[in-house]
């Protein structure tokens, strides 16, 4: 009986990992027609690519500025300061999946990118805490993908749907 089930379970781990190459596949597909450059961003994925084209396709109306799309995505920075302190603090509000990619985008970039690795020790030395420097990296983030995707001319509604 143990084999039986241990050999059920291998035949279906084989199928589900056939299955996931095959959607990866289909969303790369899907992501090259929709923003053929946007991967070709530093720290920008398949996945986040197509978390971020999501999010833009979803709201066409909403898209006026780059600080709108950062509002989307949930990357705005809002005041959070009182008496003395002048601080600021990510919007809670917003797509929290797009607020996830963005996240994802930054944490690839402080390891491999060493722009954002300069921009970190600087910041860091400058008293910045590394929520901070987060929140900021988002919101620069938000703006280069904003960019990219509003200089592609892509038809904004319905982006990744497939027939």
């Amino acid at each position: 009986a143990v084999r039986t089930a241990l050999r059920r379970l291998a035949r279906r781990y084989q199928h589900l990992t056939e299955e996931i190459a095959e959607a990866d596949a289909e969303l790369d597909a899907l992501v090259a027609q929709a923003a053929p450059g946007l991967v070709d961003l530093t720290g920008v994925g398949t996945e986040t690519a197509a978390q971020l084209l999501i999010t833009a396709g979803d709201n066409p109306d909403r898209l006026k500025s780059e600080a709108s799309f950062a509002h989307l995505c949930g990357a705005a920075p809002i005041s959070a300061s009182s008496g003395r302190t002048n601080r600021h603090r990510l919007n809670r509000g917003g797509d929290r999946q797009a607020n996830h990619a963005l996240h994802t985008i930054a944490l690839v970039r402080m390891r491999y990118d060493p722009r954002t690795r300069l921009y970190v020790a600087r910041r860091t030395a400058e008293g910045m805490s590394k929520k901070d420097i987060f929140r900021c990296l988002k919101r620069f983030i938000a703006r280069e993908v904003y960019k990219h995707l509003t200089s592609m001319n892509i038809p904004r509604p319905h982006l990744l749907q497939t027939a």
